[in-house]
């Protein structure tokens, strides 16, 4: 290795020691990543995993004058970042002396005497106890090779057995192995030092690891076979292919022994039929992780079981819920007795709904804020994938899609390359938009266009659609891209999302329970409700029969024998068109989204893109736009008394005493008429100059306002320039 002079191969303690035979190079992966003096400043593809082969020549030369604290040999590219620690080592050297090397962020490195240590209070026993890996003994002492997990009180690895499953799990499965807490111990093992790849997991990426499990059940259990060929024969498209149990797999049926019409027919085996009709209700909510649950009383709780990626919420917790919800509250009118007749508790809940529905809508917009201040987080993250190369899509405003479409397919479009927008339709805009306000701009057509498109279906929140020409022409992919690189580049969020579309691109299509609202077909949702509603079982019979050849097509027949079956049937219709006749289309987008990285975080962090992606933007406000713009006046202005005139026109703004409104104000400034989740880059600034009329400078999103001496002057001129800039450009 030119960097440790070593020719120690070995992965596990270095990284992978590559050579370049062209240049005449050989390193550890490792060594090359904890240098001192050296940046990946190339593509992925470039030099080595993007570290030219240049600054490498560099590092080494730079290198070669430092002499290692340990072996006390020339070429030391790693130093201590401790203040004042001048000590320099080899990275094989760094790892005998016990010397801490941080494989995120900045890559920081710590000598023996300054690195990170795990704090341990004094109540705690020290004794031995089994690593939870090896299953081996291990002293609960704070050294080196020993760590704690910082999720579990009891719970301690080797250092060595932590490395190796880092590196086997990868980061997606490198979890604590007690309570399988995956932030807070991936974060803790990072601080000391463990290397987590931002890979899968070499389960995941063994050849035919799963084979075995693709051994499907293959024989006809039914009482009364009826295949001449015997209860083994499977025919695959015909009638004498084999079904298996939709709930257990282990007991299968041909198709004309059970008289299906259709292999898209659901099917029970007896066991599974009978252990559904004696366990009602909760089998079912158990098998479904967003089912809505009943109560035992019969009325229907709004409650929604939690998904299993979501802590199960406490029985205690239920009544403060139920205090809380405005929803819950108004389920009281649907009760049968008066409101003299109803408990105290409850007449006691109506009177307070008002005041909690008030304080439940604060907090909601606060969790909103909080949530969306996250996204923009992690977003400005995954925009540091962003490089400064450039590609150009010329669109023309009246056929947004087709030149979407076709810029986003041209062979030189790259997602990681800034993206330059020139509208050929218009003439003039080149000269009134920059390139940032155009690309804004552009985004917003594009997701206004997506809102109303053929691919999605609904009234405000939208599912996808089922549109074939649209499946042949890979359309879904290419829409989910379009929303992943809006969202990175600086565009707005799509905002139109329904729940359960949401879920299903987060928590995957099987974890979801659609709800009546998700059918936009007024006929099948006709349809639904006549099922749903059918008081009687003759009248749910008479709905069936009704609907026959829907359900048939469907696959959703299935015997019927009490009234309570309805509930099974509607779920069935539900998931049938709401999920499973989309789901090529589902899995398109969800390909689509995964561009940049988008898909994996909304996975990570569901709550957070819950709110940009289900959720209109909040209303501006005068306060919303004052924080967001930053002050800055030279010193012979007069700082105070523009800003009091600043937020006052803000003020008369909102309130509507002007002319213009505050999307006016950001559009003047910025050149969008919303704040794009990942903020604003420049962020927007405000300066005071001695100039005649307001200037809004959109290539650093700064607002040059006049001085003036009164208020009225000020408002006067905010108006006039404003109006007739924006009025010129419409036109």
């Amino acid at each position: 290795c030119v960097l440790c002079g070593r020719t120690d191969d070995c992965p596990e303690k270095y990284g992978e020691k590559r050579t370049y035979v062209a240049y005449n190079l050989t390193v550890h992966y490792y060594c090359l990543l904890m240098s001192s003096g050296i940046w990946q400043r190339g593509q992925e593809d470039e030099g080595v995993d993007g570290f030219l082969i240049a600054d490498i020549r560099k590092e080494v030369n730079r290198a070669a004058k430092l002499k290692c604290n340990i072996c006390k040999k020339k070429g030391a590219s790693i130093g201590c970042v401790a203040p004042k620690c001048k000590r320099s080592y080899h990275f094989p050297c760094g790892i005998q002396k016990e010397c801490i090397f941080q494989f995120m962020e900045d890559f920081r490195s710590y000598c023996w005497e300054h690195k990170p240590v795990q704090k341990f209070s004094d109540k705690e026993s020290r004794g031995t106890s089994q690593c939870t890996i090896c299953l081996d003994l291990v002293e609960q002492l704070p050294v080196y090779t020993v760590l704690k997990s910082p999720c579990c009180k009891n719970a301690w690895f080797h250092r060595e057995c932590l490395q190796y499953q880092a590196l086997s799990a990868g980061i997606f499965f490198f979890r604590c192995s007690v309570c399988n807490n995956k932030d807070k111990f991936q974060k803790e093992m990072l601080r000391m030092g463990i290397h987590i790849p931002e890979k899968d997991a070499s389960w995941e990426l063994e050849e035919n690891a799963y084979q075995d499990l693709l051994q499907c059940y293959q024989h006809c259990d039914i009482k009364r076979c009826l295949c001449k060929k015997g209860r083994d024969y499977n025919e695959p498209d015909s009638k004498w292919e084999i079904k298996r149990c939709q709930c257990c797999g282990s007991r299968g049926t041909h198709l004309a022994c059970s008289a299906m019409k259709s292999w898209e027919q659901n099917w029970e085996c007896m066991e599974c039929r009978s252990i559904l009709a004696k366990s009602g209700n909760y089998s079912k909510q158990k098998k479904r992780s967003l089912a809505t649950s009943e109560k035992t009383d019969g009325t229907t709780c709004l409650l929604e079981e939690p998904s299993p990626k979501c802590p199960r919420q406490s029985p205690g917790s239920q009544r403060s819920f139920l205090l809380q919800s405005p929803k819950i509250m108004c389920q009281n009118n649907l009760s049968p007795c008066s409101h003299r007749e109803r408990p105290a508790s409850n007449r006691v809940m109506m009177s307070l709904s008002p005041l909690m529905s008030n304080r439940n809508c604060s907090l909601r917009k606060k969790h909103l804020r909080k949530n969306r201040r996250e996204v923009s987080n992690i977003l400005k993250e995954l925009k540091l994938q962003v490089n400064t190369k450039t590609t150009r899509l010329n669109i023309n405003a009246e056929n947004i899609w087709n030149s979407a479409l076709k810029g986003f397919r041209q062979r030189n479009f790259n997602p990681t390359n800034t993206i330059e927008i020139k509208f050929t339709n218009c003439k003039n805009r080149s000269k009134t938009d920059t390139s940032a306000a155009s690309k804004h701009h552009f985004f917003q057509l594009l997701m206004l266009h997506l809102q109303n498109s053929s691919l999605f279906e609904g009234s405000s929140a939208k599912n996808l659609s089922l549109d074939f020409q649209a499946v042949k022409e890979n359309l879904y992919f290419e829409a989910g891209k379009m929303i992943a690189v809006s969202l990175v580049h600086g565009g707005p969020s799509p905002c139109f999302f329904s729940k359960t579309l949401f879920n299903c691109l987060v928590y995957g299509p099987e974890n979801v329970k659609p709800a009546l609202e998700d059918v936009a077909d007024v006929d099948v949702a006709r349809t639904i409700k006549m099922i749903k509603y059918a008081n009687s079982l003759s009248s749910l019979q008479s709905a069936i029969n009704d609907c026959y050849e829907f359900l048939a097509a469907a696959g959703c027949l299935r015997p019927i024998t009490s009234l309570c079956d309805k509930n099974m049937l509607v779920n069935d219709i539900l998931i049938h068109h709401v999920i499973k006749r989309i789901i090529s289309p589902l899995e398109s987008f969800r390909q689509g989204l995964k561009t940049l990285g988008v898909l994996e975080k909304m996975q990570m962090h569901p709550d957070a893109f819950s709110s940009i992606l289900c959720h209109k933007p909040e209303r501006l406000s005068a306060e919303t736009i004052c924080d967001l713009f930053t002050i800055h006046s030279s010193s012979d202005v007069n700082k105070v008394e523009g800003a009091d005139f600043w937020m006052g026109y803000l003020q008369d703004v909102e309130s509507g005493e002007s002319v213009v409104t505050l999307e006016d104000i950001l559009l003047f400034a910025t050149g969008s008429i919303s704040i794009p989740p990942i903020g604003f880059d420049p962020e927007p600034t405000i300066k005071f100059l001695h100039i005649r009329y307001p200037i809004g400078n959109r290539l650093l999103n700064c607002l040059e306002l006049p001085i003036t001496k009164t208020y009225d002057q000020f408002k006067n001129k905010m108006e006039f320039t404003i109006r007739n800039t924006l009025r010129v450009e419409r036109e």
